[in-house]
């Protein structure tokens, strides 16, 4: 009959069409292709799945947290003088919060601001963020923004309180106009060590200064790397050897080295997890 075989010469056709990888069955159907035949025959640059270590997608938490951060900065500065300054002062990590126990200020500081980012700085902050949890993923980024955060602020901490313990005249603890607006610091050169004790003390500028020593520090190029690596701990160390220097440059350069030793921790437990991986591979193979 014309339609039997009409229909026998098309089934001829797509029996040829179809890879014998393909274990595809009319009477299984789809699924059974899909969950088998698939997986071998896609090559391996057209699958849509990121390769390990190195998860795709938008960086929304990167995002979240700059808006957050700027939106609730306007809203701080519309607040009067004086209520606005006890805030500030309550979720710093200066030396009475956490001398007091208020360890959660090692948190709230992170997401408050002396006044609204500037636009070139919330830039970078963004930029910094958003290609870490690109490359790392969400956890990653923000344990190592988290690690630098907390690290500088508790380094900072040490060696403020014992100053005040000393009593001796207090140094600086303000930073340059383009960091201030990420960490809120005093002036105090001329103050008492209470004034020094009680500054405050907050701002994402720590936990951006881990994430870009880890970028650098994770840079696939080692020429690359090592010369990323060097100008930002030389530019770390130039504000700190000035006579002006300031505990918040200090902290600072330690979240640069926190987040740069972090960053060499990453890269060389992916190389090994990748030398274990091309190891077994291979013993697979020759056992094959």
């Amino acid at each position: 009959m014309p339609g039997t075989a009409s229909r026998r010469k098309a089934s001829g056709r797509l029996s040829r069409a179809v890879p014998r990888a393909l274990p595809i069955s009319l009477s299984r159907g789809l699924p059974t292709a899909l969950s088998r035949g698939l997986p071998t025959a896609v090559p391996r640059v057209l699958r849509t799945t990121a390769p390990r270590g190195r998860p795709a997608g938008v960086p929304w938490a990167a995002s979240l947290y700059v808006g957050a951060v700027q939106l609730g900065a306007y809203a701080t500065a519309r607040l009067p003088g004086r209520r606005r300054t006890e805030l500030l002062r309550t979720h710093s990590t200066n030396v009475d919060n956490l001398r007091a126990g208020r360890w959660q200020t090692l948190a709230t500081s992170a997401v408050f601001v002396e006044e609204p980012l500037p636009v070139a700085y919330s830039a970078a902050l963004l930029a910094a963020l958003g290609t870490a949890e690109a490359r790392w993923g969400v956890w990653r980024a923000a344990g190592v923004f988290a690690a630098g955060h907390a690290g500088a602020s508790l380094l900072v901490y040490g060696a403020l309180r014992r100053r005040t313990r000393e009593g001796a005249p207090s140094a600086t603890t303000g930073a340059s106009p383009g960091v201030s607006a990420a960490h809120a610091t005093e002036e105090t050169t001329a103050e008492s060590p209470d004034t020094t004790a009680r500054a405050i003390d907050v701002g994402a500028s720590y936990g951006f200064n881990a994430t870009v020593g880890a970028l650098a520090a994770t840079v696939p190029h080692h020429g690359a790397r090592a010369a990323a690596t060097a100008g930002l701990l030389a530019l770390g160390v130039r504000p700190v050897l000035r006579r002006g220097r300031t505990f918040t440059d200090v902290g600072h350069l330690a979240a640069l080295v926190i987040g740069v030793a972090l960053g060499t921790g990453m890269r060389v437990g992916t190389g090994m997890r990748a030398g274990a991986e091309r190891r077994t591979g291979a013993n697979s193979q020759i056992r094959a």
